[in-house]
């Protein structure tokens, strides 16, 4: 923090920081002062020194308002000057956001253009899928009763040999048994 140094013939130098002088409201500034003004009045001697010693003293704190008015009208305008580049800074993100926002809209109109496109053409494509897949269906079940057909075919072909196969061994068991009688 920087700091002002002040100087008087009959004091030795004090060291005031800017928050000890930056704090203080302009009616305490002027009651300090009327208070330093009346210790360095009924401290004098003589008239003359207590002249030249109050005219001195407030030579000093109006050059000490001066400054501290003149700094608080900069601190002032740099916080004019935050704020003016905050509210740049916000206006700008708005900005920004509005148009990521009409983007964002816009992409969505699309797509929901898209999915209303492509849900009635499934519409569409569902009615010829609906029936390629009942004529899929037809051809399976045609080759399926085709399969069993012959398989019906093969398995009475089977029935009818295995009762020759039967007979025959009846036959040969009696040819068997005459023989070995």
């Amino acid at each position: 923090m920087s700091s002002l140094l002040s100087q008087n013939k009959d004091q030795p130098r004090i060291r005031k920081t800017l928050s000890d002088s930056s704090t203080s409201s302009p009616a305490s500034t002027k009651s300090l002062r009327h208070e330093r003004l009346s210790r360095l009045g009924s401290s004098g001697s003589s008239d003359v020194s207590n002249d030249s010693s109050t005219n001195h003293a407030e030579s000093y704190f109006l050059r000490r308002e001066n400054r501290l008015s003149a700094r608080k009208k900069a601190e002032e305008e740099t916080a004019n000057n935050d704020y003016k580049k905050m509210y740049e800074k916000a206006l700008a993100t708005n900005q920004r956001l509005k148009s990521r926002l009409e983007t964002s809209k816009q992409e969505l109109t699309m797509i929901q253009d898209q999915l209303q496109r492509a849900q009635k053409g499934r519409a569409e494509d569902c009615s010829s899928n609906m029936l390629e897949t009942e004529k899929k269906e037809g051809w399976s079940l045609k080759s399926r009763i085709s399969d069993m057909e012959e398989q019906l075919k093969v398995k009475t072909e089977l029935k009818m040999e295995n009762q020759r196969l039967k007979d025959e061994n009846g036959a040969l068991i009696r040819v068997i048994t005459k023989l070995s009688k």
